[in-house]
């Protein structure tokens, strides 16, 4: 049931994608009451809060669909239909790299920088065309893990759809509690670390898919060499490992409103432009592909033993 769930999940959301707004929104709405009632600026208290957005909804996740089951499989099978339709984002992530990539191509750079900056939620109006492309390929490497690959890991992981909502609540409060312009210390800190340990098997898993997909020995290399320099380690395996699988360096400085922000280098080989812009979208389909062909087998393999 989880592959024919997740190639469902997959095709309605390719069909009609849902906003993220749809989700973050209520989400978002109940972790602030949540925090305005518990932050008392104490690292515990940011346990009980995260405690209190994020297990009663993986668990009535799993309860709902135990339910479903109870009553008939088809129906357990919308709901894991469902919940992961709510939790991915490939499809949203994928129309504004799209649409960037279309606006690098007709050398309409201003258009690329606003698309890029609403994604990211940043500012960036002095950015380089190469600079742009390397962003792009950043961020889409990002959302193709959080928002598919991590979810999907966890879904298969625990029971019913337990695991992708939990997933992308945590996710969703490591973000939330911890933004550049509204760090609540100690008290987001554990939204942070716990997402940290979630997220240590899947951004490995995800890794490892595009090395396997990709050039397998230069994306170990990046990985193992330069993962740790990223300001996020864990991501930095994600972004190193795909650099790498591509043949594409990226990181490195880039200016905004005026200051040139300082990053690491990763990657190897080539600069970034729109035609690595290509590259990253077949590098996450393979990826997604060596996936979905995993999960056939183990069904299959189950099926005969």
């Amino acid at each position: 049931m989880g592959l024919v769930s997740l190639i469902l999940a997959l095709l309605v959301e390719q069909w009609r994608p849902l906003p993220s707004a749809r989700i973050a929104r209520p989400l978002g709405t109940w972790a602030d009451f949540v925090e305005e009632h518990f932050n008392a600026g104490e690292y515990r208290h940011g346990v009980i809060a995260w405690c209190l957005v994020v297990l009663p909804l993986a668990a009535a996740g799993w309860a709902l669909y135990a339910a479903a089951y109870a009553i008939h499989p088809l129906l357990a099978l919308a709901v894991n239909v469902g919940a992961l339709y709510s939790s991915l984002g490939f499809r949203e992530g994928a129309r504004r790299f799209a649409a960037i990539h279309e606006a690098l191509k007709a050398q309409q750079i201003d258009n690329a920088r606003a698309v890029l900056s609403q994604w990211r939620g940043e500012p960036y109006a002095d950015l380089a065309p190469s600079d742009v492309a390397r962003l792009a390929i950043e961020t889409a490497l990002t959302a193709s893990h959080r928002h598919v690959f991590g979810v999907m890991l966890w879904f298969l992981v625990l029971p019913g759809p337990s695991g992708a909502l939990g997933y992308r609540a945590a996710a969703f409060l490591a973000m939330h509690w911890n933004e550049k312009r509204r760090d609540l210390g100690a008290f987001g800190r554990f939204a942070a670390d716990a997402f940290a340990g979630t997220d240590w098997l899947p951004v490995r898993v995800t890794a490892l898919a595009f090395a396997v997909v990709g050039d397998f020995e230069d994306a170990v290399y990046c990985w193992r060499t330069q993962a740790s320099r990223w300001l996020d380690p864990l991501l930095g395996i994600v972004l190193a490992s795909g650099a790498g699988a591509m043949g594409v360096r990226l990181g490195m400085p880039i200016p905004r409103e005026g200051v040139v922000e300082d990053r690491p280098e990763i990657g190897l080989e080539d600069d970034a432009d729109p035609a690595f812009l290509d590259s990253t979208l077949g590098l996450i389909w393979r990826a997604l592909v060596l996936w979905l062909a995993m999960l056939a087998v183990i069904g299959v393999a189950r099926m005969v033993t």
